[in-house]
């Protein structure tokens, strides 16, 4: 079978360089022959109850033998950050979809979400002291952190939404409000949150009313209310926390870049971020594809004499899902040489492409897979069912589909004028030539 690198599409492969391409194929092994093998025992020794809250000693393991590799932060991109592996957006993004075919690739390499974008707001936006404090040790893998920004009480697919009170006393701010959906928050690892919240309610300009803030995460005043599960699993260790902040105080010092140029902030972070979560869902359908092809052509379960892959519409199944996965992974990998060409906010139009595409994309794919295991697809001996949860989160998270369809769609639709002066142009001219050659409209013809 052919590599990674080997199997780099034509379009961008002169995009990757020699050590990228490497690098890429380390990943690989990498993923096939420690992480995947490792995925059942790292479920297993979560254990039950209040012991799901500690972490999987394999876990140290697979990051040990990462950094043996050299496998460690590949995510800062060439040119953007000075503390990366150097590695563009594009040749990080063919390493992430390695990793989105594993439930513990991402974390053994220390390139795993919220982190990843934390990581990179921090070395993006921080101060030196910010840097030294946070950032380096999130590097070194030696912490984790949450980003806070979604509330129960607020609808925050549009993040000017945010209700939490950030206000200014002396030399700190003062915290009050709730969060939730923070993932990360269960791990005991976490030591960080990096808040979103209002510090300027009455400022005239929506995008210029929240700041973000670093918030130690044993500051007094902080209470984890409850964990929340996806479709039943409870993501443990890592997590997903309902938050509650009474009078939580912060060193005014911990503000990130400055007061009320938080969304500018969240839209640097999160650029990247689609990038990544896109990138993983396409290792994730990747994956469930491998498991289709498994069943449709095992000689151990053949219904009606025959095997699946000779019957119904599996081959269509199949061929269905290469092409899917194929245009998705070019619909990625242009919208990371958009960023690597400029920034996140030079290629929003791109990115909200792969956003929208890839996980319903994904999620088709696994879902023909889930069918083709029958029962055994929505259990727990196969990884399909606990795939399928996270990518469905993927189109909600960072922004539903919904809203990205529609900053998409007024951007297009602010073509019409151009559009329909050019077919009108088009229809002088044609008009014109019928005149010139004497001719009468007797076939197709446009007309407005």
């Amino acid at each position: 079978m052919p590599t990674a690198s080997e199997r780099i599409p034509a379009a961008v492969r002169p995009l990757v360089s020699e050590r990228a391409r490497k690098t890429l194929d380390v990943v690989e092994k990498f993923v096939n022959e420690h992480c995947l093998p490792a995925d059942p025992v790292y479920a297993a020794q979560l254990g039950q109850g209040a012991s799901r809250w500690s972490y999987p000693p394999i876990m140290e393991d697979l990051k040990a033998k990462a950094k043996q590799l050299g496998l460690w932060n590949m995510f800062l991109a060439k040119g953007h950050y000075k503390e990366g592996a150097g590695f563009t957006n594009l040749e990080y993004g063919l390493m992430c979809e390695q990793f989105g075919r594993s439930r513990t690739a991402s974390e053994a390499t220390n390139n795993s979400a919220p982190d990843t974008g934390n990581m990179e707001l921090l070395a993006k936006y921080g101060t030196e002291e910010q840097k030294k404090r946070w950032l380096e040790p999130l590097l070194r893998g030696e912490i984790r952190s949450c980003y806070v920004m979604t509330e129960p009480g607020s609808a925050c697919s549009d993040a000017t939404n945010v209700q939490l009170s950030m206000r200014r006393e002396g030399n700190e701010y003062v915290l009050n409000g709730q969060k939730w959906w923070i993932s990360g928050a269960g791990d005991p690892r976490c030591k960080v949150y990096i808040v979103l919240g209002k510090t300027a309610p009455d400022h005239p300009d929506r995008l210029k009313q929240q700041s973000i803030i670093i918030v130690p995460t044993d500051t007094p005043g902080i209470e984890v209310k409850r964990m929340l599960s996806v479709y039943g699993y409870d993501d443990a260790p890592h997590g997903h926390a309902h938050l509650i902040f009474k009078n939580v105080r912060v060193p005014a010092e911990n503000i990130v870049l400055g007061e009320s140029r938080g969304f500018e902030v969240m839209q640097g972070r999160m650029g990247p971020g689609r990038i990544h979560h896109a990138m993983r869902s396409i290792g994730a359908a990747e994956e469930a594809l491998r498991w289709l092809l498994t069943r449709a052509n095992a000689e151990h379960k053949k219904p009606f004499g025959k095997l699946l892959s000779q019957q119904g519409v599996i081959l269509q199944w199949i061929a269905q899902s290469r092409i899917s996965i194929d245009a998705a992974r070019l619909i990625v990998l242009n919208a990371a040489a958009a960023i690597d060409a400029g920034d996140a906010k030079s290629a929003l139009v791109e990115i909200a492409q792969a956003k929208i595409l890839v996980p319903n994309m994904a999620l088709e794919v696994i879902d023909r897979a889930v069918q083709t295991y029958g029962a055994q697809g929505v259990g727990q001996d196969t990884p399909l069912a606990y795939m399928w949860a996270q990518v469905r989160t993927v189109r909600i998270a960072d922004g539903p589909d919904e809203a990205h369809l529609e900053q998409l769609g007024k951007r297009e639709n602010r073509r019409a004028g151009e559009a329909s002066m050019l077919l009108e142009r088009q229809m002088e001219e044609t008009d014109r030539l019928f005149r010139k050659y004497g001719t009468k409209e007797t076939g197709p013809c446009s007309r407005l």
